[in-house]
């Protein structure tokens, strides 16, 4: 059984991706820190035990000196830097008010509704898993099915690419953890046992070594991925696990739940370093590390988004717009440029600013700035709840999917009418249901 669109009353238990609904257990009824105190959270880039205040929001892809590398930064880090550099320094280009995303594709070949979509880190290619037991993997750069992988017995509510994008792990209903090779589309031969319920949120450690997951059986486990075997079982909540995810280094995982927390672990060790939780308490739906790794986003059925410090336990940001009272909604980090990916693909160092973007129950998917809040754009498409959103870098492309079967893919401005401004079909349809393109591997 999966969540599909099925009312939560009709069904004796829950399922991935599901209706949720607030957990009545409290905070303090959860697993709990230390009574010693929490242990000091180590730097997530640097590894060091202090904690730079004046970073906050500098989200850098790549380091923490955004204005001297090639870093996202924020409009406010843009406005000082060019205060203390004088007038001879060239004015920076105004940020966008609107991002232009358009349809670009438009996937179809699902029987039921998709779960989630991911790129794969070297841009190549899209994944997304579906509660019709399947997952299918498609060309980035056309749209075109190249492998339907069959092989679980129930929904599948995740999947996760490894670093090197020729491993995708997928988590189902039927309670396994599967890993695949995206090169063939073959299973491999040892599925990932253990958990005693539904298989919800996965994660690969940067090094591609580990995998953790999360699970309605309320726990997180750490996974050895070269021998299949369980690392480490963390007690990590009083209700089911809903998001899991490594931080850059692979130093910490960060779990939540339905219970309304956010926990951050020691991979290493397995100790719980803090607790998040906003005074609300709402059930929090996904969670995902910042690219530069001092935040995490944190998605919750209050229809918000959060962004934490976790360092020092405080909210920064909170991001309102969409509606998401019922069913768990993949958050994702975006960058974009004043020219858009046509025009920073030029020479010069292109001045970039992050966002943050999450679907809706009202079938559109919305895109925040990261530190001013503003909403830069509403992306309308889906005829139902949005489920899972992606940002693909390479051409500045975005992912969507939801409980109307199909998957969109969008592009900004003109990066989506065609090649050289030539027009082209509009939100063009790619059908791998009749196996046009499709290569239907079975173990």
């Amino acid at each position: 059984m999966s969540y599909a669109s099925t009312p939560i009353t009709d069904i004796p238990t829950r399922s991935p991706k599901r209706k949720r609904t607030p957990s009545p257990s409290s905070a303090s009824s959860a697993y709990h820190t230390p009574a010693n105190g929490t242990p000091s959270l180590p730097h997530a880039s640097t590894g060091a035990n202090t904690y730079d205040g004046a970073a906050d929001l500098q989200f850098a892809y790549e380091d923490d000196e955004a204005p001297n590398g090639s870093g996202i930064r924020t409009p406010e880090e843009l406005r000082s830097s060019e205060e203390d550099e004088g007038e001879d320094k060239v004015a920076a280009r105004e940020r966008p008010k609107n991002l232009d995303y358009k349809v670009w594709k438009v996937l179809k070949g699902h029987q039921r509704g998709v779960a989630a979509v991911k790129f794969s880190p070297d841009g190549r290619w899209v994944a997304t898993c579906s509660a019709d037991c399947t997952i299918k993997i498609w060309a980035t750069a056309t749209g075109a099915l190249q492998h339907t992988l069959e092989g679980h017995l129930a929904g599948i509510s995740t999947i996760a690419w490894s670093p090197d994008s020729r491993i995708l792990a997928s988590g189902s209903d039927d309670k396994l953890i599967r890993l695949w090779d995206t090169r063939t589309g073959k299973c491999l031969p040892t599925p990932l046992v253990g958990h005693h319920n539904y298989v919800y949120s996965l994660a690969f450690s940067p090094k591609g070594n580990m995998l953790v997951s999360g699970s309605y059986d309320e726990a997180v486990f750490l996974w050895d991925v070269r021998t299949a075997r369980l690392m480490r079982s963390l007690p990590a909540h009083s209700d089911p696990v809903s998001g899991v995810d490594f931080v850059r280094d692979g130093t910490l995982v960060a779990s939540c739940s339905s219970d309304g927390l956010i926990r951050i672990w020691d991979a290493a060790t397995g100790q719980c370093l803090k607790t998040l939780v906003h005074e609300d308490n709402a059930p929090v739906t996904s969670v995902k590390f910042s690219p530069n790794g001092k935040f995490v986003l944190a998605a919750t059925l209050d229809s918000s988004l959060r962004l934490w410090s976790y360092v020092d336990g405080r909210c920064k940001k909170t991001y309102q717009g969409h509606r998401n009272e019922k069913y768990s909604m993949g958050v994702c980090f975006g960058m974009y440029s004043a020219g858009g990916a046509e025009e920073g693909s030029g020479e010069g160092e292109e001045q970039q600013w992050a966002f943050v973007a999450c679907g809706s129950e009202d079938g559109s998917t919305v895109l925040w700035d990261v530190s001013s809040k503003e909403v830069l754009q509403r992306l309308p498409g889906h005829d139902g709840p949005v489920l899972g959103v992606d940002f693909c870098a390479t051409g500045e492309m975005l992912a969507t999917c939801g409980l109307d079967k199909t998957v969109k893919l969008w592009k900004r401005g003109d990066a989506a009418a065609g090649v050289n401004g030539h027009a082209a079909p509009a939100a063009a349809e790619v059908n791998g249901a009749n196996g046009t393109h499709e290569a239907m591997l079975t173990d």
